[in-house]
């Protein structure tokens, strides 16, 4: 059964990806007095960058493009196995770190400036995510994500704080404002594509197909939120989905000081007074 339940997260989770995708396009658009793209705009930009021609500047770029899938995978694998959370966390973290690799391996100075500020990115929102996988800890008495399924209360319930922190490590995760510092899809970002500048084709597909998969891990997590209610879980998924898009268009772009700052002093404070709270 679990088998089953990893080839419909692997095979469905791009299309929900995509969706969700197209929706925040879609709601941002709508806030901006735009009628906007169609809802399914992101799998058709794939389907176009999959029909160009394959053009690299280097072998170990579309390696590392590769191995950012690879590890999204492999994250998204061990979460429905209901293995331990720190190895789905490290795995997380690698696949991170495979894309600064990427945008590290070539002699554009955008790129790498892209790279840099996704390791603050990093910085600043892996303190928080480890938080988050301690508190789960404190409410389950164990590392496995399998364990909050048998929670008879929801975790939101027990972490409402440690809640708030993840969703802003989760904006920071979407590029949205104003964490959008290392690569964005908006107009005005001065780095175009900033990590990802140099990947064209073939090989952008491959790190958008893979941003499709993080873009469901991330909103699966916040579903397990509540998980003894699904369709709750799936409200505050929605919720959580529209709090993102108005912040993200009623926010500018800061500096990436400024975000690691924000990360280690705000949410961080606010997941420790959870746990401390719960602990008491």
């Amino acid at each position: 059964m679990t088998l089953v339940w990893c080839l419909l997260a692997l095979v469905l989770g791009p299309f929900v990806g995509a969706l969700i995708m197209g929706a925040d396009r879609k709601v941002t658009a709508r806030i901006q007095g735009r009628k906007g793209p169609p809802l399914l705009q992101p799998a058709y930009d794939v389907v176009k960058l999959l029909q160009k021609s394959p053009i690299a500047l280097n072998r170990v770029q579309i390696f590392y493009a590769w191995l950012h899938l690879a590890f999204l995978l492999m994250t998204i694998v061990l979460l429905v196995m209901g293995s331990d959370l720190l190895l789905v966390l490290f795995a997380h973290a690698f696949a991170a770190i495979a894309l600064v690799l990427g945008g590290m391996c070539v002699r554009s100075p955008y790129s790498r400036i892209g790279s840099q500020r996704k390791i603050m990115q990093i910085i600043a929102y892996e303190p928080t995510l480890i938080l988050v996988v301690v508190g789960i800890y404190f409410c389950c008495g164990s590392f496995r994500a399998a364990d909050v399924l048998a929670l008879k209360t929801p975790l939101l319930a027990q972490l409402p704080l440690v809640f708030l922190a993840y969703l802003a490590a989760v904006a920071i995760k979407l590029d949205k404002s104003p964490f959008d510092v290392a690569t964005s899809h908006h107009a005005h970002q001065e780095l175009i594509k900033g990590v990802t500048l140099e990947y064209s084709g073939p090989y952008l597909a491959i790190i958008e197909v893979a941003h499709f998969y993080e873009v469901f891990l991330l909103f699966g997590i916040i579903v397990a939120f509540w998980a003894t209610n699904p369709l709750a879980g799936i409200a505050l998924a929605s919720f959580s989905f529209f709090l993102q898009t108005v912040v993200d268009n009623a926010c500018a772009r800061l500096t990436s000081l400024w975000m690691v700052r924000f990360m280690w002093t705000v949410p961080l404070l606010l997941a420790l007074s959870n746990l401390a709270w719960f602990y008491a």
